[in-house]
């Protein structure tokens, strides 16, 4: 069996240089999908250069924490931060209150469709949809983002969880613990009707969650190398370092710049020979046309 391989980079429409990032690499055959922040102050000349790059594979990067909601905060204040318009900070802070049934939701289908809507009203035909800083680990948030899927006509979703072997090539201890500590919950996002039943198609698991900030050419390497037949997901984050990315909250700055140079240093031409049994790069809205498993 081919190893497929969608490539994605996330926060598209960020910044005018996680976009250009974005764009370079794709032309450079380096990235097949990207996900788009319905709220990014990029977010029009993100559009636009999706437009002009309909062989990109365009998604929704679900934001509903540490940014601004789409929906009238009056009608999902559970989901809002101490001054009630924004999201909250903390990724912690949104995992306890999603644990503790303090987040509703339908608080949360409403403003994931709502985002959804906000890029389909752009003109974008989307292929799949993300989160930011990957809250659908939780299968509290995963089922009402499902339910928004339905609502849009949307058919796939990022699988969130990262297999052990590529935890340990990531680079991250930390990030490699938080990987484990969530993968327990991948038998039941795999096991939910919706996608047991390929209603909702999703990928084998994403690789480069442990390597977020970490992905240089030897770990971009080890990832390709290792990776099992199948269809799977590798995430980047590549993006320029420059005085707009300073005006943003995110921890993620000369790393990005390290992601941008790693991916550009794989062309398309040299990706099969990463694995033995051979490499096709893909996006979402491919899933269709390939038995995933």
């Amino acid at each position: 069996m081919q190893v497929r391989l969608i490539i994605n980079a996330d926060d598209f429409g960020l910044t005018p240089g996680i976009n250009r990032a974005i764009a370079e690499l794709h032309d450079a055959g380096a990235v097949t999908s990207a996900t788009l922040m319905a709220t990014g102050p990029a977010f029009d000349d993100a559009v636009a250069l999706a437009q002009a790059r309909p062989s990109l594979g365009v998604g929704c990067h679900i934001v509903l924490v540490d940014g601004t909601p789409v929906s009238d905060p009056a009608t999902i204040p559970t989901l809002l931060g101490p001054d009630r318009r924004t999201f909250r900070n903390s990724l912690g802070d949104f995992a306890l209150g999603v644990l503790r049934g303090a987040i509703r939701q339908d608080h949360i289908q409403r403003e994931a469709l709502a985002q959804i809507q906000q890029l389909q009203r752009a003109g974008l035909k989307l292929t799949h949809v993300d989160t930011h800083k990957h809250t659908h680990l939780l299968s509290r948030v995963a089922r009402p983002i499902i339910r928004a899927l339905d609502d849009s006509g949307i058919r796939s979703i990022r699988n969130p969880f990262e297999p052990g072997w590529a935890a340990t090539l990531g680079g991250s201890t930390r990030r490699s613990l938080f990987v484990r500590a969530f993968g327990p919950g991948r038998r039941r996002f795999e096991a939910s009707p919706p996608i047991a039943s390929r209603r909702i198609l999703t990928t084998r698991g994403t690789v480069g969650i442990s390597a977020t900030g970490h992905l240089n050419s030897t770990t971009l390497r080890d990832l390709l190398k290792a990776i099992p037949d199948g269809t799977w997901e590798l995430v980047c984050h590549p993006g320029y370092n420059d005085s707009d990315l300073d005006a943003i909250t995110t921890r993620l700055r000369t790393e990005r710049e390290t992601e941008l140079r790693t991916l550009l240093a794989f062309p398309k031409s040299l990706l099969p020979s990463m694995n033995p049994s051979g490499l096709r790069l893909i996006h979402y809205g491919e899933l269709d046309s390939w038995f995933v498993s």
